[in-house]
């Protein structure tokens, strides 16, 4: 974790395979918690663990899922996420196991977290399943999920401004 001032905004990554689908839900969805929330002092990006999708902006069946539940889903692109970007954030928040297995190789020593575990009423160590195999139902499920999860993210950002 990063060592930051108070006046430093948390920081907050969320990871995935190829930054198109679940990694930039959950950036979107915890922005618009946040905000709604009036939590300021926080800064919310995404990223990758693999090479695939550099570049590319978000799936269009996820970029339509945010939108149709009034999302913004304009401007991403995926980029992949390094020892720096890691070390540098307050929280990194994986999507499965995989993808924090990933991280551990690059930085070992980093606090790494699965975003289901911030949600009370989902089993430990679930993760987020990928939708990017299925149709565009999936796609609203894992939003559902993702949103599911986001207000212990926000709780836990509360937790590391207060500790500041």
């Amino acid at each position: 974790m990063a060592d930051r001032g108070a006046a430093d905004p948390v920081k907050v990554v969320f990871v995935c395979w190829g930054n198109i689908c679940r990694s930039p839900i959950a950036e979107r969805v915890a922005r618009r918690q946040a905000d709604e929330a009036g939590l300021t002092g926080v800064e919310f990006t995404s990223a990758a663990t693999s090479t695939e999708e550099l570049g590319s902006p978000m799936d269009p069946r996820a970029a339509a899922v945010l939108r149709d539940r009034g999302y913004d889903a304009d401007g991403h692109v995926a980029h992949q996420v390094d020892a720096a970007e890691i070390t540098g954030a307050d929280l990194v928040i994986a999507m499965e196991d995989l993808h924090v297995d990933r991280m551990r190789r690059i930085a070992p020593d980093a606090e790494l977290s699965l975003l289901s575990d911030f949600d009370p009423a989902a089993t430990p160590g679930s993760g987020v399943p990928d939708p990017w195999y299925g149709s565009a139902e999936g796609f609203y499920g894992t939003l559902g999920t993702v949103e599911a999860a986001i207000p212990g993210v926000l709780d836990r950002v509360r937790e590391l401004q207060a500790s500041r």
